[in-house]
């Protein structure tokens, strides 16, 4: 498999999950509460580790640290940028009036436009990737001590 198949196919299937999920409760009218973003934590983590995982299974003993952290970034990386450009359209084109009911919920006398709003949504996809890679990538490498 190329190396770059497999953070693509978990990377789509990340940005496919977020969406799904923040349509979802969009569906019960609960999206503009934040706390439920908790939650794509959960969802990203489940890829970026998935997606480790899968690169260590295909490599075998030719598996080293670097291999597992390309894979887990390049995942999170290509599920946030397609997760962003969704939302970006999503509080420019499709509901306008988003960010005006999340705003006055949470953030008084606040002004946030949808370029923020993406930057916000980009810098929190990708530091949550960088911290998932290096959690999980403490389970897959190999120990260097001797029993």
């Amino acid at each position: 498999m190329s190396k770059f198949a497999l953070p693509l196919r978990y990377g789509f299937a990340l940005a496919a999950s977020l969406i799904a999920f923040f349509l979802i409760l969009s569906l019960f009218d609960i999206h503009t509460n934040p706390i439920y973003s908790m939650f794509n934590m959960v969802i990203t983590a489940f890829a970026v580790y998935d997606a480790i995982r899968s690169r260590k299974h295909e490599l075998k003993d030719q598996f080293k640290y670097h291999n597992g952290v390309a894979a887990g970034l390049a995942t999170g990386f290509v599920g946030t940028i397609f997760f962003t450009i969704f939302m970006s359209v999503y509080t420019s084109d499709l509901n306008p009036d988003f960010l005006n009911d999340l705003t006055t919920h949470f953030l008084h006398h606040s002004e946030l436009n949808p370029m923020m709003f993406s930057f916000v949504v980009a810098i929190m996809g990708f530091a949550t990737t960088v911290v998932m890679t290096l959690t999980f990538m403490q389970l897959f490498k190999k120990s260097v001590h001797r029993k």
